[in-house]
């Protein structure tokens, strides 16, 4: 797991901005659901072809927060990459961004039925959950997937987000959902990148322009029922 701090100088610029350093005092868990990008075998299981290997470490947190968050009724939707086989739904990724010569193997890995592309078996989901599959790095652009008809059916509009990487799809999503009017949490310690900065970088973007950071425990204190509002 990242164990760093979003910056002194950040903390201050937004302070000096609008006042508080957290955008919520409370969250409506009948109003909220839990997004858990890309926790699947292709970017989380060791020596995968698109491993993060510090995805492996916020599997426990994610665990424990989808946990308690089922107990207060907020869905968790688990939302996992999937793309055609010859990565042709996809051409200006898989023919840009990949060598020709991992292609194939890149586009396979996260194809529908590949045991790649399967939730990571560590992670504990119940019958309750949702699963959406996106074929973009945010979940929310066009028609990648069937995210927002789901979050609307349901009256949702705040969004905990969690997954990997930090910085791709979990920061695209989160950009997304606040620019559709989402409020938006990022959850520091359930998301994962390929490095500190990187890490770090996504928390400072969204803290200062798209939404809240907080550790999960802070979420769920947020969430609490008994607090004052």
């Amino acid at each position: 797991m990242h164990k760093l701090e979003i910056r002194r100088e950040i903390v201050e610029r937004v302070l000096a901005r609008r006042g508080k350093l957290h955008l919520f005092d409370a969250l409506d868990a009948r109003r909220s659901a839990l997004l858990v990008i890309d926790m699947q075998n292709a970017f989380v299981a060791p020596g995968a072809p698109i491993e993060v290997p510090a995805a492996r470490a916020i599997v426990a947190p994610i665990n424990r927060l989808a946990k308690e968050l089922r107990k207060r009724g907020v869905p968790v939707i688990w939302v996992l990459h999937e793309n055609r086989g010859d990565g042709r739904d996809w051409a200006g990724f898989f023919d840009a961004f990949v060598a020709p010569g991992r292609r194939a193997e890149a586009a396979a890995a996260l194809s529908a039925g590949a045991e790649l592309q399967k939730l990571y078996p560590e992670l504990e989901s119940a019958p309750g959950d949702l699963r959406v599959r996106k074929n973009r790095y945010s979940a929310l652009i066009g028609k990648s997937s069937s995210l927002e008809q789901e979050l609307r059916q349901r009256r949702i509009d705040t969004l905990l987000i969690a997954g990997t990487k930090t910085n791709v799809c979990v920061e695209c999503t989160a950009r997304d959902a606040m620019m559709l009017d989402y409020k938006v949490v990022l959850l520091s310690d359930c998301t994962a990148a390929l490095s500190d900065e990187e890490q770090r970088a996504t928390l400072e973007n969204v803290i200062q322009q798209f939404g809240d950071v907080v550790t999960s425990a802070e979420a769920l204190h947020l969430l609490d029922p008994s607090r004052t509002r």
